[in-house]
């Protein structure tokens, strides 16, 4: 049989209905740029982030950008940021024109190391970006420590970790400002682009509201330099829907991993992923470490199991850093993990003859 690493279509039949009505009546109505169904949508993910604010915004690059923008970053500063990560957690800090400093990953949850970011700190330092990898929270109160003694924000990517939370607190809200991805394919994905940035610095928010609608505190009043990162009607509208979802498709996410975790341990070559005590995993993806990634992966792909590699180029190893100096060897945890990374297929809809044809080709491969 086939297992998709991730089945959209079925995502997509589940509430179809739903949106095409929803989608009819912005085309009814012509809201089609922000609106009322992108305001409903803020206020509900506001809501289930017990956070203060949520702009939706174009994209979730645009949402990492807009926190930096809002904080004040620009030219000659420097952002702390996790080499792990995807490189749109960067371009927040490179497109205010200030500089990425990369630093090494704990080896357990693949998340910033408190204390490679208090070695990183210089007097250049603006803020510091935790990203919740995979969907499973960073160690905040650590890294909240070190940002309060250094006077410096603490700014959250929550672009995997939707609903995700650290401590008994959803993410979102822990830090001074923090960005989400609406992607397709993650956990809350729109029919297109989106993103948001929430809050609940209250002078955070109002920036972020008029950047993103071309600088305007009302029609024609532009108090601040902006640009259009504005969320679209026909996007708002499908996370409008899903929201009313994402909790039991989130639960639907922890029992595939559960399955993988119970199924797949004892193999000795192959190591599962780590839930961390304080945090409360979303499971965007499911990450298991192999010797040979990718004779693992090719064997699976033989057996019908389609897998993805996240992300198997460190970020202070792309070419486009290639001026920061970044050598190999730099950050050992982030390129073992880029060289040993291997995704498994996880989404809601899973059913347990995909799942028990995941574990058996994963064990198949290893000969347990």
């Amino acid at each position: 049989m086939n297992v998709p690493f991730l089945d959209l279509n079925a995502n997509h039949r589940s509430v179809q209905d739903e949106v095409l009505k929803e989608w009819q009546d912005v085309l009814d109505n012509t809201y089609y740029i922000l609106g009322p169904k992108v305001a409903a949508f803020e206020k509900a993910f506001a809501e289930a982030h017990n956070v203060k604010h949520c702009h939706g915004v174009s994209t979730g690059t645009d949402g990492n950008h807009l926190g930096m923008l809002a904080l004040g970053i620009g030219p000659g500063d420097e952002v702390i940021i996790p080499a792990d990560t995807f490189i749109a957690t960067a371009w927040g800090a490179t497109l205010c024109g200030a500089t990425p400093v990369f630093v090494d990953v704990e080896a357990d949850s693949y998340n910033l190391d408190p204390a490679a970011v208090e070695a990183a700190i210089t007097p250049k330092t603006k803020a510091i970006v935790a990203v919740h990898l995979y969907g499973q929270p960073a160690d905040m109160d650590p890294l909240l420590a070190i940002a309060e003694k250094h006077g410096i924000p603490l700014v959250e990517d929550c672009a995997q970790a939707h609903l995700a939370e650290y401590k008994g607190r959803k993410v979102g809200g822990i830090g001074a400002i923090a960005s989400f991805s609406f992607y397709p394919g993650k956990n809350l994905g729109a029919w297109g682009e989106g993103g948001a940035v929430t809050t609940n610095d209250d002078k955070l928010a109002e920036f972020v509201g008029m950047f993103r609608n071309q600088g305007q505190e009302k029609k024609y009043h532009h108090k601040v330099y902006g640009h259009n990162y504005r969320m679209e009607a026909l996007q708002g509208a499908v996370l409008g829907v899903k929201m009313k979802y994402i909790a039991g498709w989130t639960e639907n996410r922890r029992k595939v991993a559960a399955y993988y975790d119970q199924h797949l341990a004892g193999i000795e070559e192959l190591q599962l992923p780590k839930h961390m005590d304080y945090a409360k995993h979303v499971y965007h993806l499911y990450v298991v470490q192999a010797p040979d990634r990718e004779a693992l992966g090719g064997y699976l792909g033989e057996k019908g199991v389609a897998t993805g590699m996240h992300y198997p180029i460190p970020n202070h190893l792309q070419e486009c850093f290639a001026h920061l100096g970044g050598k190999k060897g730099q950050f050992p945890v982030t390129e073992q993990l880029a060289d040993r990374c291997l995704s498994l297929p996880i989404f809601p809809e899973m059913n347990e003859e995909q799942m028990a044809h995941v574990v058996a080709s994963v064990k198949s491969y290893f000969g347990a």
